[in-house]
C-alpha cells in the first residue's frame, strides 16, 4: 500500500523559469535513466525478491524514487513558467508547449514516451542487483551533466540533493550485492578455467597490465 503525503520529499524552487533547460530536465522525470525508470525497476524486481530485508530495500528506494520523481517534475514546472511559448525552447522536446499546455509529461528530452522497455528486471537477485547500481550510477552522471548546464542556484541546491540520494541508493544496493553475491546467478562463476582466462587481444600489452597473461584471477566486485 501507498500513501501520498502532501509535501515534498525535499523543498524545490527556482530562481526564474527557463523552459529550454526544463526540456532537458525531462530526461530525468521519463528518461531511460530517470526517477520514473528507478521507481518502476526496483518496485518490480521486489516482487520475487525471498530476502526480507532486501525486498524491503528495494520497495523504500522504489518509493523514494517516486518521491524524487515529484520533486523533478515541480521543478520542471516552475521552469516551464506560465505561458507556452514553444520558441522558446529552440532545441529538445516541445510537446510540453504544443500538447501537454507546460504539464511535465513522462517523455525524455527529446519527446520520447516513457516505456516500461527501460525497466531491467531478470529474477535474479544478483543481477538485478548489479543492474540497480548501474542504474543509479548513470542517473548520477545524467544529473551531473545537468547541474553543470545550469545557473540557478535554488534549480542547483535540488539536483545536488538528487546527486547525493542517488549515491546514496547505489551505496545501499552495493552492500546488498555483498550479502548475497555468492549466491544464484554467482554460484557457478569461476567454478572452471575458462571462467579465470583472459586473453589479452591488444598486443603489445601495457608493461604494468594487471592482465598480462591467460591464466589469471578475474577481478572481483568489490
Amino acid at each position: 500500500m501507498f500513501k501520498h503525503e502532501k509535501k515534498l520529499f525535499h523543498p524545490v524552487a527556482v530562481e526564474k523559469p527557463n523552459p529550454q533547460y526544463a526540456a532537458l530536465l525531462q530526461e530525468q522525470l521519463g528518461g531511460a535513466n530517470g526517477e520514473l525508470k528507478a521507481a518502476m525497476q526496483y518496485l518490480s524486481q521486489s516482487f520475487r525478491v525471498k530476502d526480507a530485508e532486501i525486498k524491503d530495500l528495494f520497495l523504500d528506494i522504489a518509493a523514494e524514487e517516486l518521491g524524487h520523481m515529484e520533486m523533478v517534475a515541480q521543478t520542471i514546472h516552475l521552469l516551464n513558467g506560465h505561458d507556452v511559448d514553444a520558441q522558446s525552447v529552440p532545441a529538445g522536446e516541445i510537446q510540453t508547449h504544443v500538447l501537454l499546455g507546460l504539464n511535465p509529461g513522462l517523455i525524455n528530452a527529446s519527446g520520447y514516451s516513457f516505456t516500461a522497455d527501460y525497466v531491467s528486471v531478470t529474477g535474479d537477485l544478483c543481477a538485478d542487483l548489479l543492474s540497480n547500481i548501474a542504474s543509479e550510477q548513470r542517473a548520477k552522471v545524467v544529473y551531473e551533466y545537468l547541474y553543470r548546464q545550469i545557473a540557478d542556484k535554488k534549480v542547483k541546491e535540488t539536483i545536488d540533493f538528487l546527486l547525493n540520494r542517488e549515491e546514496a541508493h547505489n551505496a545501499m544496493f552495493r552492500e546488498a550485492f555483498n550479502k548475497v553475491q555468492n549466491t544464484g546467478s554467482n554460484r557457478d562463476f569461476g567454478t572452471t578455467k575458462a571462467a579465470k582466462m583472459y586473453f589479452s587481444m591488444s598486443e603489445p600489452s601495457p608493461a604494468n597490465s594487471r592482465f598480462p597473461h591467460s591464466d589469471v584471477t578475474p577481478p572481483s566486485f568489490q
